[in-house]
């Protein structure tokens, strides 16, 4: 049996989402505060700790529980909201029919998948609306002193009005038909059917006993008492403590062995460092405890060191391997009721871990599960994990398929227009996502083509779009040099969001515009003209060239033009795209104040429209670049046109050289366009700015 899918309704910014599981490892990826936690919080209190809290309603739903507790004596049309988890199983019929069999309302229907609702609700909606008058009585001003939620915040009172209802799920004619069970009987089913386990992200492993930390060594002490054979202590223990350490040194390197061996192989340490070894501190005083402490044992001299004595990483490594084989274990050696099927949530593992680590992360993981199952003879006890990160790294290690990214939104009902802050979260499944966009001219690249360029090129650069606000997409290494300078002198709006900057060519920006929309992100793209005359073979020309085309397939793509002079003739608003979420930005004719009046020249690439921008910077050589200007806007286009082209301009040095001037130069205007676009797009609060 495996958990398919989980669906949360009105739990704090889950106002709505469907989140599928994966049967090995689901990853839950997004930007900051966008549900990734709450999302694992929800199993927590729907299947285990029932401490629910009033702000674990959305935002909106508390808005109509006051509603409720502000309606008069006869208000009864405002019904109070309810907290939902729907929760459905795979099953094989012919082996697991008995235990999901309360969960089967048609037992003469042939099912592979059932369900059940979690519904947190009012108990009595009459007497909870009664006790809060009775607290808070209506005022002289008309009004209460606090609202309802205000009232149910208070202690005990939410577990005191709320509880938590159960109801079997029936599929028929494509809608959901519930059917009430009783409590008891419900608790009973869903702790056969699933066991839920957590590594938190809030791991403190350090060497001191005070409150908030976790000693290593009593990870090991605490693994050895409730999952490995224990030795028996000597009734001379007292008497003969050294002797006893020595047994139980014996014993615990005997049992502690194949976890050691998988540890030793997680990265860190390396075959150069330090081992671990896990030995007896049996005192007079306790000496019928188990007393253990783990020490680095240097292998040439053997001198042992505390566990204070190694880094942050490789402790929370070790711990969340021990933590994760713990558990399964647990669920494993369970003799009676084992529930059917296991998932273990692991909150940000990369905390202190480098890079490399971080890639064979999940691995690891699945190899000391893996191992441990054989070990007890339970080879096919094996638990299903989900992972939320923020690393790249350990995105990198796993397929598409296995990737839910979670994306901020606005709430039911709200005007996206209008909104300045995003309380909701749409839950993105990337085992759905079709790369089939089209092209302005109704052409749709290879499916598979495209699949298999994200999946790499992400994996090679370590990608960090996925945790990300906005993209923007550039042709090669000056723009992506230049931009956060630009950034800094044109938008500095988007430094207070969350940006990642893809290097993609002027080939490959529309393989991630399928990508871009089904995630729903904003994304900026900065591309050159790449003027060719189509009388010479196609040739390289300058973009005034009468005639000249593009040869960039991504301004054909998006844009769905190819002559020079229907694309300069496009408007800001004709190089919105995508449904509004994506901008298309290129070289533009560009005004030159220290020529003609009206005199402009239009670059055909970055390098060669920023000095059109700034000429006279480069003409007084306050930016180096090796060109002689002459003072005559035709001589001067063309030796610009010549040496950008030339096969020795060094595109880098030149980038680099504009990082490092003071001379106050200016972004291109067609860059400055898509930056203030893109700021419309995710700073909320400077939309009417930028508009004006």
């Amino acid at each position: 049996m495996k958990l398919l899918k989980a669906s949360l309704r009105n739990f704090r910014r889950l106002e709505d989402v469907d989140i599928d599981f994966d049967s090995e490892e689901t990853i839950f990826v997004g930007p900051n505060n966008s549900g990734k936690t709450s999302a694992t919080t929800a199993f927590r209190l729907f299947l285990k700790s029932y401490d629910f809290k009033i702000h674990d309603f959305s935002v909106t739903r508390i808005t109509d529980i006051n509603s409720f507790g502000a309606a008069g004596e006869n208000g009864g049309l405002i019904t109070l909201p309810a907290m939902e988890m729907d929760l459905w199983f795979s099953i094989d019929p012919d082996m697991e029919f008995g235990s999901v069999f309360s969960l089967i309302p048609n037992v003469s229907a042939l099912i592979d998948h059932v369900g059940i609702r979690i519904k947190y609700c009012v108990k009595d909606e009459q007497r909870l609306q009664t006790d809060y008058w009775a607290v808070f009585p209506i005022q002289d001003n008309g009004e209460r002193a606090k609202n309802l939620a205000h009232f149910l915040s208070l202690s005990k009172n939410l577990s005191r009005y709320f509880t938590l209802e159960y109801f079997t799920l029936e599929e028929i004619g494509g809608g959901i038909v519930l059917h009430r069970m009783d409590p008891d009987e419900a608790k009973k089913s869903l702790k056969s059917l699933i066991r839920v386990d957590f590594v938190d992200a809030q791991r403190n492993i350090d060497d001191n006993e005070s409150a908030g930390s976790t000693r290593l060594s009593g990870v090991f002490s605490e693994y050895y008492k409730k999952n490995l054979q224990q030795a028996e202590v000597s009734k001379e223990a007292n008497r003969v403590i050294d002797e006893n350490n020595t047994n139980l040194n014996a014993h615990y390197a005997e049992h502690f062995e194949g976890l050691m061996n998988v540890i030793h192989n997680l990265g860190v340490p390396s075959v150069n460092d330090r081992q671990l070894r896990v030995v007896s501190s049996l005192s007079p005083e306790a000496a019928l405890q188990t007393n253990t402490s783990l020490l680095y044992v240097d292998p040439d001299s053997n001198h042992e060191l505390p566990e204070a004595y190694n880094g942050l990483g490789f402790k929370n490594l070790v711990y969340m391997a021990i933590q994760v084989s713990h558990f399964h274990l647990q669920w494993v050696n369970t003799e009676e009721k084992r529930p059917s099927c296991q998932i273990i949530f692991i909150e940000e593992p990369e905390a202190h871990l480098h890079s490399q680590v971080q890639q064979t992360f999940i691995s690891n993981i699945w190899e000391i599960v893996r191992r441990a199952a054989a070990d007890v003879g339970e080879p096919d006890k094996i638990p299903q994990l989900g992972i939320s990160t923020h690393s790249s790294h350990i995105l990198d290690a796993v397929a598409f398929s296995k990737v839910r990214y979670f994306r901020r939104c606005v709430l039911n009902g709200e005007d996206p227009a209008v909104v300045t802050t995003l309380n909701a979260t749409k839950v993105l499944s990337l085992k759905k996502f079709k790369p089939n966009k089209e092209s302005a001219g109704g052409v749709t690249e290879d499916e598979e083509v495209t699949i298999n360029f994200l999946r790499k090129y992400m994996k090679l650069t370590h990608c960090d779009l996925f945790f990300s606000d906005a993209a923007i997409l550039v042709e090669g290494t000056v723009e992506k040099l230049l931009l956060p300078e630009m950034i800094n002198k044109s938008a500095p709006e988007l430094n207070r969001v969350y940006l990642t900057t893809l290097e993609v060519g002027g080939a490959y920006a529309n393989r991630f515009a399928s990508l871009l929309e089904f995630l729903g992100m904003p994304y900026l793209v900065i591309t050159d003209l790449d003027s060719v005359d189509p009388a010479n073979n196609r040739a390289s020309c300058r973009a005034d060239t009468v005639g000249a085309v593009t040869s960039n397939s991504s301004l054909k793509f998006f844009l769905g033009k190819s002559d020079i002079s229907e694309l300069m003739a496009l408007t800001e608003s004709e190089k919105i795209v995508s449904d509004r979420s994506g901008y298309v930005g290129f070289q533009q004719a560009t005004p030159i104040e220290s020529y003609a009046q009206g005199a402009t020249l239009t670059g055909r690439t970055l390098e060669e429209t920023f000095i059109y921008q700034n000429i006279e910077i480069f003409s007084e050589n306050k930016i180096p670049s090796g060109i002689v200007f002459s003072g005559v806007i035709l001589e001067d286009h063309e030796a610009v046109y010549q040496a950008i082209r030339c096969s020795s301009f060094k595109k880098t040095e030149f980038a680099l050289d504009v990082i490092s001037t003071t001379e106050d130069w200016k972004t291109p205007v067609y860059i400055l366009e898509g930056l203030r676009w893109l700021t419309s797009k995710t700073c909320r609060d400077v939309v009417e700015e930028v508009a004006e």
